[in-house]
C-alpha cells in the first residue's frame, strides 16, 4: 500500500485490476461447475442454458491486489478490503446453498459493520435550505468497552446494505450489473479525485476496471454470471465509494451526486418494491417487474436491453458530471446564467431519456406488441380484431401485475391472468 495515493495511481489501479480479474475468470469457471454454483433457467431467465455464477471471486482479486497496491496504508482501506472478503465470502455461500434471505442480510450487515466501525461514515453533510446535518452527534448506544454507536453509523450501515441489494437485483441479464458498475464506478472516481478524496477515486477507479475486465466473459452470452459472489461485492464497493467519495465532503451538490450515478438501479429496485409491497408480496420474492424483464417482454434481445439501460446510465452519469463540473453556481448563491441555462438542459435531457424509457418505451411499444400477437391470433380462428379497449386494458394489467393474460388459441380471447411465479 501507498502513503498518499496520487490521481496517476486511479489509472494503473484501474488497469491493473481490469487485466487481472480477466485472467482469473476461466478459473471461476472450473471451481463453479465443480462446487456446484450453477445458475439453471427458470421462468424469470433470460439465458437458457445452465451457467457458472461465481464470477465474482476474480473481481475480488483484482479489487484486493490492485488495492494492496494503491490505496492508502490506513486503517479505513485495510478494513474496506477485509469486509469485501467477508461480503464476497458470504456470496460464494449464497451461490453454492442458496441462503435465506435473513442469512443474507446478516452476511452483509456483518461485511458492512467492518469498515464503518473504523470511521468509514457519513458523519455530516450540507441539505440544501437545511444547512448542515450532523447525523454522527447523535448517540444511539454505549458498548461496553467504551465505544459508541451514532446515528450516522447506523444510517451508512443501512445504505451500504440497502446498495448491496440495488445492484444484486439488477443483476438479471449478462452483463448488465458490471457494466452499470464500470460506467457508475468510473463516475464516482472522476468525481472523488476532483474532491480531492485521492483514495476514494483510485478504489472507485480499480472497481470500474474488475468490472470491465469481468464484463470479457459476463457480455452476453455470458460464459459465466456475476452471482451474488459479484453483485455483492460490486454493490458493497460502490456504496463504500459513495460514502468515502462525496457524502464525507461537505459540498451542497455531492449528496446528490451519487444518487444520480446510481439512478438506474436505484429506481429500478425502488419500482419493484413498490410494486411487491402493493401487492403484499415479500420483497425478496423474485417476479418479472424489473427493467430487463419488461424489455424483454416487448422482444428485446439482452444486447439491445444493455444498449438501452447503459444509456440511461451514462445519460445520469454525464448530468452528475456537469452539476460538478459546469460552474453555474460561486458556491454563494449567485449562479451564472449561461452555464444555468447549460445544466438545466442536461436535466431535461436526462428526463427526457427517462420518461422515454419508462413510458413511451414500455407502455406504448408495449402496445403495440400486444395488439399484434393478439391480431395474429384471431385472424388464426377467424375472430373479429380487438378493440383498443381490450389491448389497453390487458397492457395496464400486465404493467401493474407482471403477468400478460393468457390468449385462448382457438377463440382468441384473453384467459385468467396467473400472478408472477416465484423462481
Amino acid at each position: 500500500m501507498t502513503e498518499t495515493p496520487e490521481t496517476l495511481d486511479a489509472l494503473f489501479a484501474f488497469l491493473l485490476a481490469g487485466v487481472l480479474t480477466m485472467l482469473l475468470v476461466p478459473l471461476t469457471i472450473r471451481l463453479a461447475r465443480r462446487l456446484g454454483a450453477i445458475d439453471f433457467p427458470n421462468e424469470r431467465s433470460l439465458h437458457d442454458v445452465p451457467t457458472p455464477k461465481l464470477g465474482g471471486l476474480a473481481i475480488l482479486v483484482g479489487v484486493l491486489v490492485a488495492g494492496l497496491i494503491w490505496l492508502p496504508d490506513d486503517t479505513e482501506s485495510h478494513a474496506i478490503l477485509i469486509g469485501a472478503v467477508f461480503v464476497t465470502l458470504f456470496g460464494v455461500l449464497d451461490d453454492v446453498f442458496e441462503l435465506g434471505p435473513a442469512p443474507k442480510l446478516l452476511g452483509q450487515a456483518v461485511s458492512v459493520v467492518i469498515p464503518v466501525s473504523v470511521g468509514v461514515t457519513v458523519d455530516d453533510f450540507t441539505f440544501p435550505f437545511f444547512g448542515r446535518v450532523e447525523p454522527g452527534a447523535v448517540e444511539l448506544l454505549t458498548l461496553p468497552g467504551g465505544g459508541v454507536v451514532d446515528l450516522g453509523q447506523v444510517l451508512t450501515v443501512l445504505g451500504i446494505v440497502a446498495m448491496i441489494n440495488v445492484i444484486n437485483l439488477i443483476d438479471g441479464v449478462d452483463g448488465l450489473a458490471a457494466g452499470v458498475c464500470v460506467i457508475s464506478a468510473a463516475t464516482l472516481a472522476v468525481i472523488a479525485l476532483s474532491l480531492d478524496r485521492t483514495a476514494a477515486g483510485v478504489l472507485a477507479a480499480l472497481v470500474a476496471g474488475s468490472s470491465l475486465g469481468f464484463l470479457r466473459y459476463g457480455f452476453p452470452p455470458a460464459s459465466t454470471f456475476l452471482g451474488d459472489t459479484g453483485s455483492n461485492l460490486l454493490g458493497y464497493l460502490l456504496g463504500v465509494i459513495a460514502v468515502q467519495g462525496a457524502l464525507k465532503t461537505n459540498a451542497v451538490v455531492a449528496l446528490f451526486l451519487p444518487l444520480i450515478v446510481l439512478a438506474v438501479p436505484i429506481l429500478d429496485t425502488g419500482f419493484v418494491v413498490a410494486k411487491r409491497l402493493k401487492y403484499r408480496r415479500p420483497i425478496y420474492r423474485a417476479d418479472r417487474w424489473h427493467f430487463h424483464h419488461r424489455m424483454a417482454d416487448i422482444g428485446f434481445s439482452q444486447r439491445r436491453t444493455l444498449l438501452y439501460l447503459y444509456g440511461w446510465t451514462l445519460v445520469m452519469a454525464a448530468l452528475a458530471l456537469a452539476l460538478r463540473f459546469v460552474p453555474y453556481s460561486d458556491d454563494h448563491g449567485r449562479f451564472d446564467v449561461f452555464w444555468t441555462v447549460v445544466i438545466g438542459v442536461c436535466g431535461l435531457l436526462a428526463i427526457a431519456a427517462s420518461f422515454y424509457l419508462v413510458t413511451v418505451l414500455e407502455i406504448f411499444k408495449l402496445r403495440q406488441v400486444r395488439l399484434r400477437q393478439l391480431v395474429s391470433v384471431r385472424r388464426e380462428v377467424g375472430a373479429p380484431e380487438p378493440a383498443p379497449q381490450e389491448v389497453n386494458a390487458a397492457v395496464e394489467r400486465e404493467l401493474e401485475t407482471g403477468s400478460f393474460p393468457a390468449i385462448d388459441p382457438e377463440t382468441g380471447e384473453f384467459g385468467v391472468v396467473d400472478p408472477p411465479k416465484r423462481s
